[in-house]
């Protein structure tokens, strides 16, 4: 600062903020020498606070007086702290030295938080379960001396950068601790981030109050869950949608028989013989339209009755169930030697496997196949 400065300063003073960058919570007004006239004009707008602080001095004892909005002649009658402190038992015109700090009352938003690596969160379904969380939250000055002892101390300028430094690894270290405790299933943490946010505020909003702030709302954006978790939530997704998983589990036999009879060689056109009718009774089963079970046409109703069903058996071979298969099929397995008397067949209404040597629907396919040596 100059002379002209300093002689100005003698002539007229008037204090006031009117920055309004979106950004700055706290704003340190600048005067020579930090000279104020006694009887000069201080305005404090709406949304502002205003803090008169003796001679820089930030103790809890030497933080004065609170302006609240409104246009004020500073002298001892409104400044009674500060005249307190410096032993002011009179009028006093003289220039004195004080600093007044502007404080914002606004509230601002879109301040990030995140969870300080996983915490561990203990499920009824899931056991043992570790969780990341991040978003957003918003505050609110509503103690300035506070704010001013504990997180400005003489920045001439405090932003919302400054604090979200300051705050953010107390904020995400809290969450961590209290996402334990908010009571909602893992299962439904994304679905219902909106309560999870709102007991994480009631969780943590004692927290702010030493630094003179309000916590106005806590956002969560994100939940993250290991990928077992995820995954087993995706099946019982699916496993709601399905409903009658009888029917799910047809559904996917006949896929893996259209797949089957798809591929190349000699495996795949054996099984693509067989995919015509087991995918139709798979299908018909499905939307309970078998043929087997369906009803048989009333006597004296002129419907031939209806063809008699194929034979079908399934064959064990190298210990796992092939099939069904009918007797063309069987037929060829026989002559390439896959299907011998010895091979374990079933088909429907028998009770268990046995022998196809000894079914006697299955006699004719080796009456051309010499015995087994004695």
């Amino acid at each position: 600062m100059g002379l002209w400065n300093k002689l100005s300063n003698e002539f007229i003073d008037i204090v006031e903020w009117l920055d309004d960058s979106p950004d700055v919570m706290v704003h340190r007004f600048e005067r020579y020498q930090n000279e104020i006239k006694m009887g000069a004009k201080l305005t404090v707008r709406e949304g502002q606070i205003a803090v008169m602080v003796n001679e820089g001095q930030m103790g809890k004892g030497q933080v004065a007086d609170v302006f609240t909005p409104g246009m004020y002649e500073l002298s001892t009658a409104n400044m009674p702290l500060l005249s307190t402190l410096k032993g002011w038992k009179y009028g006093f015109n003289s220039p004195f030295k004080a600093e007044v700090y502007f404080f914002k009352t606004t509230r601002f938003t879109n301040m990030k938080w995140g969870t300080a690596g996983p915490a561990t969160m203990r499920d009824p379904e899931f056991g043992v379960v570790r969780v990341t969380a991040f978003g957003i939250y918003g505050i609110r000055i509503v103690d300035a001396k506070a704010m001013l002892v504990e997180l400005v101390g003489t920045k001439a300028d405090f932003t919302t950068a400054d604090i979200e430094e300051n705050l953010r690894g107390k904020i995400g270290t809290r969450i961590k601790e209290v996402m334990p405790e908010i009571g909602v299933p893992i299962i439904d943490l994304e679905a219902k981030v909106t309560e999870v946010g709102r007991r994480i505020q009631e969780k943590i909003a004692a927290d702010f109050v030493q630094y003179g702030l309000e916590l106005c709302e806590v956002q969560v954006q994100d939940i993250g869950l290991p990928e077992e978790v995820e995954k087993a939530i995706d099946q019982q997704g699916a496993m709601r949608v399905i409903g009658n998983m009888n029917q799910f589990a047809q559904y996917q036999g006949a896929q893996a028989l259209r797949d089957a009879a798809q591929n190349p060689g000699a495996a795949g056109t054996m099984m693509g013989v067989g995919v015509g009718g087991m995918l139709s009774q798979s299908m018909g089963t499905l939307f309970g339209n078998n043929p087997q079970t369906a009803a048989a046409p009333a006597a004296g109703a002129g419907m031939p009755p209806p063809l008699p069903t194929a034979v079908q058996y399934f064959v064990a071979q190298n210990g796992a169930q092939t099939g069904p298969f009918d007797m063309h099929v069987l037929q060829s397995q026989v002559g390439n030697g896959s299907l011998t008397r010895d091979s374990l067949v079933w088909r429907q209404g028998m009770a268990a496997w046995g022998k196809a040597g000894d079914q006697a629907d299955l006699a004719a396919l080796f009456a051309a196949m010499p015995p087994p040596l004695p």
